[in-house]
């Protein structure tokens, strides 16, 4: 296989010089070549958006640090299937891209650097530091991408959501860690947005806001999507929102997902399937069919809701049905909750062998629900 140093190509390790059109040299060059590996050794690379192309793969050696630039200038709009004014967070913005690209990957021990409290008003006091006007760029955004592959890269401060894909398949993600410092909103650690054929295992995800987000979002300009077929096993996922977040109200069809051997610490929630009026815009139908969703062998420490499936009043979902909740151990502030309401009757859930130690008035709360099992669960309260 080729390699191709951005060295070669005039890239400058010393975090002050932008060398965005060096690192760019030598992904088009090797693209051109018919694949290989493009080459980040140990140093300070200081860049705006780049793009990946088919048959390419970004290895960053032990030491090397891609830098994203602190102006907003330095990053493009990319492909998503969104206009910015559309797109969540207003920004197609990114560090690193790709489109309609195969066979690409970002591999190595080295590490990606969002600067992302450069876009944040850091005078302002509270829980989060403000969001500011200008858009803020994500850190990997890839649409339409088939066999894609991370693995042991790391992400830290995203300004925004740290991993991005979108219509992507066939998708193996491992040993990557993303770090998003918890002062900043809006910096989840991947969303996997329409995608099929996904393979997370034995990563590290500390955030903020959702460490791991599944979505089907339908957009004005682009097609329904389908989200399915994924596999999340062996991570740790530390957040002060929430763990996982599966699906919203105006999504599309999100299926047969597969969680398992989790550790999950949060501040606030566990594994959310939650659907409220406030994630409804009214531009688009109430759309989301979500079912067929298995957990297992989950560990889960928050101070609020360690599972909530829940669907507002107002709220009308195709479906929500077919949830398995087996082999959890919790500790947690809040209540597990499943509650429908009478336009949307949550179907199928299963609980076994739950451990649930909880602080809460009421350990499981069931509403507007039908078919919904329990098998040895263990229930303490604790003050």
């Amino acid at each position: 296989m080729q390699t191709f140093p951005i060295s070669d190509y005039g890239a400058v390790p010393d975090g002050k010089n932008l060398n965005t059109l060096a690192i760019q040299k030598a992904i088009d060059a090797c693209h051109k070549a018919g694949g290989g590996v493009v080459l980040c050794g140990p140093g300070n690379y200081l860049t705006g958006t780049i793009k990946l192309r088919s048959n390419v793969q970004l290895h960053l050696e032990n030491g090397s640090r891609l830098i994203g630039s602190k102006d907003i200038a330095d990053y493009e709009d990319c492909e998503c299937g969104f206009k910015s004014d559309n797109a969540p967070e207003k920004t197609c913005k990114s560090l690193i891209a790709a489109k309609d690209a195969e066979n690409i990957s970002i591999t190595g021990f080295g590490e990606i650097h969002g600067e992302g409290l450069s876009f944040f008003d850091t005078s302002q006091s509270g829980s989060f530091f403000k969001k500011p006007s200008i858009p803020r760029p994500r850190l990997l955004t890839l649409y339409k991408c088939s066999n894609v592959r991370l693995k042991s890269i790391s992400f830290h401060n995203s300004p925004c959501w740290t991993i991005w894909l979108r219509k992507c398949e066939e998708i193996h993600i491992s040993g990557i860690r993303v770090y998003g410092d918890p002062r900043m909103i809006n910096n989840d650690g991947i969303d996997l947005d329409c995608c099929r054929n996904v393979v997370v295992h034995s990563c590290i995800f500390q955030t903020a806001d959702d460490c791991i987000a599944i979505r089907a979002m339908q957009s004005p300009f682009d097609e329904p999507g389908v989200c399915e077929n994924i596999t999340v096993s062996n991570c740790i996922l530390d957040s002060r929102c929430q763990g996982i977040r599966v699906g919203c109200p105006e999504d599309s069809v999100i299926r047969n997902l597969n969680f398992n051997n989790l550790v999950i610490n949060s501040a606030a929630n566990g594994i959310v399937l939650e659907n409220p009026k406030r994630y409804f815009s009214g531009k688009k139908a109430q759309t989301a069919s979500i079912y067929n969703l298995s957990f297992s062998q989950v560990t889960i420490n928050c101070q609020r809701a360690p599972i909530m499936v829940n669907v507002e009043e107002g709220i009308k979902l195709r479906k929500l049905a077919d949830l398995s909740f087996s082999d959890f151990k919790i500790t947690s502030g809040g209540p597990c909750l499943v509650e429908g309401n009478p336009d949307s009757i949550i179907r199928g859930v299963s609980f076994s062998n739950i451990a649930l130690k909880t602080s809460a008035e009421d350990a499981i709360v069931c509403r507007w629900c039908e078919g919904v099992k329990f098998s040895n669960v263990e229930v303490t309260a604790i003050s």
